[in-house]
């Protein structure tokens, strides 16, 4: 073996990647081994793969697909190398984004696990409103809200059509318990809107509601709803019929997620004023 050659043995030594890691990343394309002896099928690999190997065991502890690892190395241009990177490190920042939340949730339910929610007792109106409703997958909710939500406002904008309330969602019990289910967000308005895209005009009718607020962002709104559920079902106030959410304060008011405000409203069959 030429003396600038280390076998698949030495070479895993030299880089601590075990040699089923090593034939792995030779099958997937992303380090092959310089030389393989043809009888034998022996690989061998140059000490000048060994930084290499260590850069491909860094992005793989980052958690870097193997696909990407792949792209990464075989770029012959920075630039390519560099936008390839760049997305996945803000993966992994969006990844300990959620993490820290769930973390932080986690947290303040240990040391409060019978946090008193005030309920508050409303009688919403029938209103017409633009709504945009489709069957989602509940895992993809939060990100189905915001496009459509998105598009309800361009949609109105475009058309000069004043929005006249708060904007609101109504999810269907299919939603929580089947993974996926009808779920609508919607704009109160005063005056008519043409149907454009997945834009229609409905009248929804009035509903009276236990209502609770959670602030900040989603993470935790469980414990909303946990509140709320036990509320009407200690007072025997439900009644069948989907949740309305409503959202006083969200992203297209402030991208601080800490600022944000939705209220949560469960059917209920009579009102009373704010509730203890």
């Amino acid at each position: 073996m030429p003396a600038s050659l280390l076998s698949i043995g030495d070479f895993s030594r030299a880089t601590h990647l075990s040699v089923k890691t090593l034939r792995y990343y030779h099958r997937e394309g992303v380090l092959e081994p310089v030389e393989i002896d043809e009888s034998s099928g022996y690989r061998r690999y140059s000490v000048e793969q060994i930084p290499t190997a260590q850069v491909i065991h860094r992005f793989r502890d980052l958690g870097m697909p193997v696909d990407d690892v792949r792209r990464v190395i075989a770029a012959p241009d920075p630039a390519v190398r560099g936008a390839l990177i760049s997305r996945h490190l803000q993966r992994l920042e969006e990844e300990l984004g959620r993490t820290q939340a769930a973390v932080a949730s986690l947290r303040d339910l240990l040391d409060h696990p019978a946090t008193q929610w005030p309920v508050e007792h409303r009688r919403v109106p029938a209103m017409r409103v633009a709504a945009i409703t489709e069957d989602v997958e509940t895992a993809h909710v939060g990100a189905w809200y915001q496009g459509a939500l998105g598009e309800l406002y361009a949609t109105l904008s475009a058309q000069g059509v004043a929005v006249s309330g708060m904007a609101g969602g109504v999810y269907a019990d299919e939603l929580f318990a089947d993974e996926r289910g009808s779920a609508t967000v919607y704009l109160p308005i005063g005056g008519a809107v043409a149907e454009l895209g997945r834009v229609r005009q409905r009248e929804l009718p009035a509903v009276e509601l236990a209502v609770v607020t959670h602030d900040g962002p989603d993470a935790g709104v469980d414990r909303a709803y946990g509140a709320l559920a036990s509320y009407v079902t200690r007072h025997a106030l439900a009644v069948a019929g989907p949740i309305r959410e409503f959202y006083p304060v969200g992203r297209q008011h402030t991208l601080d997620a800490a600022a944000w405000r939705t209220e949560i409203g469960w059917p209920i069959f009579e009102t009373g004023g704010e509730a203890r």
